[in-house]
């Protein structure tokens, strides 16, 4: 396993930086309903998880997958979400999903973690 800055594994740092944007997006208003809400098969071999499932003020879902790096290289952490990785965050959106009779809103988020800063894309994608 890689083990990254001050011997924690890749698992650590990733749970690290969930942790820091959950509290970061909560400081801003929204409400954690669900963290790493997994599917385990699909259409896809690794079915989907989405790190960070949130309802807005204003009653959206909010999906969000959580991306960290130490800098910039090999075009960041938001270059990071290619196509399978969208397709897998959409399946177990919808997925979760199910459970609701009426589905509020929803949109899918993306929180990069880099250089030590954090951004918010809000809408990064859809699931068309």
């Amino acid at each position: 396993m890689f083990k990254g800055a001050g011997g924690q594994g890749t698992k650590a740092l990733g749970d690290a930086a969930e942790t820091r944007a959950l509290a970061w997006l909560q400081t801003r208003g929204l409400t954690l309903l669900e963290r790493n809400y997994r599917v385990a098969r699909g259409p896809h071999a690794r079915g989907g998880e989405v790190d960070l499932i949130l309802r807005d003020r204003d009653g959206t879902l909010v999906f969000v997958e959580v991306r960290s790096r130490a800098g910039r290289g090999f075009g960041g952490a938001a270059a990071s979400i290619g196509a399978a990785k969208r397709a897998r965050l959409i399946y177990a959106a919808q997925h979760y999903l199910m459970r609701w009779r009426a589905p509020p809103p929803c949109r899918f988020d993306v929180v990069v973690l880099e250089d030590g800063r954090i951004e918010w894309l809000q809408a990064a994608f859809d699931a068309a």
